[in-house]
């Protein structure tokens, strides 16, 4: 848990995106971040998953052999702006998911 912390927040400076709260469980990660108007989020996400995966599998082996030819995260992501809810809502769902998992 600490690398994959550890890696996006690499990701983050690098790139000059603010993470206002993260959740990170066994299986996925739930972010608050505000990410600067140049970057755009499919961006932001590709560097996310591909160094924290890339970084993962090297500190990990066995699992380099267990996805080898395979998407190491899910191809996905769901993103949202706060511009119809507050920013307490966000809160309020990422506190409820760090309770979880």
């Amino acid at each position: 848990m600490k690398l994959k912390c550890t890696i996006v927040k690499q990701v983050c400076n690098e790139l000059g995106v603010k993470v206002v709260r993260g959740v990170l469980s066994t299986n996925h990660i739930h972010m608050f971040v505000e990410i600067p108007p140049h970057i755009s989020v499919s961006y932001f996400m590709q560097r996310v998953k591909g160094r924290s995966s890339r970084k993962i599998q090297q500190e990990f082996p066995e699992l380099k052999k267990r996805y080898w030819g395979q998407c190491f995260w899910a191809r996905g992501y769901f993103c949202t702006t706060s511009g119809n809810i507050t920013d307490d809502i966000i809160m309020q769902y990422l506190e409820q998911h760090s309770d979880k998992d």
